[in-house]
């Protein structure tokens, strides 16, 4: 089993732990999308509480990797929503599932079809 692999069964388990409905298969691509980051310990997490993070979830992904044209404050609350969603005490908000549920949220699954 790669690594990735290996990252995609945690992201998983994770997931079923906090009670997340989320489908497996597009975990898993959302994740190999996110090629390299996701084995550097800081980039595989989302910090919900770090502005500027959230700044360029809003920016690099979901305007640029998802083509969305909602206006700023819009997204900002979508991303809010999957922090509540995660768990505001949850130290390991994982960038996959964190992105993974932004793509269902705005019925992107398209993207990673």
């Amino acid at each position: 089993m790669s690594k990735t692999d290996d990252k995609i069964q945690n992201y998983t388990q994770n997931a079923k732990d906090l009670g997340l409905n989320i489908d497996s298969e597009l975990l898993a691509k959302v994740t190999k999308g996110l090629g390299p980051s996701i084995h550097n310990k800081d980039a595989e997490t989302v910090s919900c509480s770090d502005a500027s993070e959230l700044d360029r979830v809003r920016e690099n992904f979901l305007k640029k990797k998802l083509g969305l044209t909602n206006p700023d404050d819009e997204l900002d609350a979508s991303i809010k929503e999957v922090c509540q969603e995660m768990g505001t005490s949850n130290r390991n908000k994982y960038r996959a599932i964190f992105y993974t549920l932004l793509v269902n949220k705005f019925n992107k699954e398209s993207i990673y079809a």
